[in-house]
């Protein structure tokens, strides 16, 4: 797991490479995409689910 050390070096390097303007598009584009992550995640489980259940009738 990083420490507080190695996330704020980490930081600093993305700032460095890309920019200050450039971190709330990257933030906003990261949250996206872990919602649309969970999203599938539970469309597949919802569909695992109904698959087992049809199979039980």
């Amino acid at each position: 797991m990083l420490g507080s050390t190695e996330i704020l070096v980490i930081g600093g390097v993305v700032v460095l490479l890309f920019g200050a303007s450039a971190i709330p598009k990257f933030a906003r584009s990261l949250g996206k995409a872990k919602k649309e992550f969970r999203d599938g995640m539970s469309e597949g489980e919802a569909e695992a689910r109904n698959e087992q259940e049809e199979k039980k009738d």
